[in-house]
């Protein structure tokens, strides 16, 4: 059974430093099981930080602007193309981990076949996974216009400033309907030498749970080139027991 996970938050709060992180905490954890790092951000930082440009995109199959790796069969119907084409559009990172970038999604109310065929096949290609991991461009209303997809955890990334604490509200009211019952949660993310007081009590008045705190790290702010980070990959490592997630490799 796939395990689905959603990292939203407001650009700029450190949302593909965290996806990769956890990413790379799963790998380490469980290296024979499967993960699709899926960027449902509009601005695809997920690819870069890996040294990716990743041109083809779910969009690119939509609009027909799709450049092929090799010549599209004959005979297919309309879902086979592009359950096909979805599988052209994979990057593999190795051997048990692929990206694939969606770019714009379409309208939920469009009524074009596209939209359902598209889907679709995100659907199956979700299953065929143990894990997969959204870095989402908001909220999971963006990504519900992609996939109708149930979410067994949402993290939601903030900051510890009240203005970034207002908006993960919204983006909780935004995103509760979508997460289908999974777990949601805050991750305070560039925490630096602050009253944090403040901060927890205005999370906890809105009833939102906070899973984890991350400390300021500056060799992301200096150098963008990878946006590895050793530092919020030991603090997921602290609070990953509260994650709704397997525990141990059974």
């Amino acid at each position: 059974m796939t395990i689905k996970i959603a990292i939203t938050g407001k650009s700029g709060s450190g949302k593909t430093s965290i996806t990769k992180a956890l990413a790379n905490i799963l790998q380490e954890n469980f290296p024979e099981k499967s993960i699709l790092l899926f960027d449902n951000d509009l601005t695809g930082e997920l690819g870069h930080s890996y040294g990716l440009d990743i041109r083809n995109t779910i969009y690119g199959i939509r609009s027909g602007k799709h450049e092929y790796k090799t010549g599209i069969p004959e005979g297919m119907s309309k879902h086979e193309y592009v359950e096909w084409a979805m599988e052209d559009i994979i990057v593999p990172l190795n051997d048990n981990v692929d990206i694939i970038v969606s770019w714009f999604v379409g309208a939920k109310d469009c009524r074009c076949p596209i939209t359902s065929q598209i889907n679709d096949a995100c659907q199956k290609l979700i299953e065929r996974y143990d894990f997969v991991i959204f870095d989402c461009e908001f909220d999971l209303k963006y990504l519900n216009q992609l996939v109708d997809t149930n979410i067994d955890l949402t993290l939601i990334v903030t900051n510890p400033q009240p203005e970034s604490v207002k908006l993960t509200k919204r983006i909780a009211e935004f995103s509760y309907k979508y997460a289908a019952g999974g777990q949601m949660g805050v991750v305070i993310n560039k925490v630096a030498n602050q009253n944090m007081d403040e901060i927890y009590s205005s999370l906890k008045d809105a009833d939102l749970d906070i899973l984890g705190s991350i400390l300021y790290d500056n060799s992301i702010n200096s150098d963008k080139t990878d946006w590895n980070s050793n530092i919020i990959k030991d603090a997921v490592k602290q609070f990953y027991f509260r994650l709704n997630l397997p525990q141990e490799n059974s």
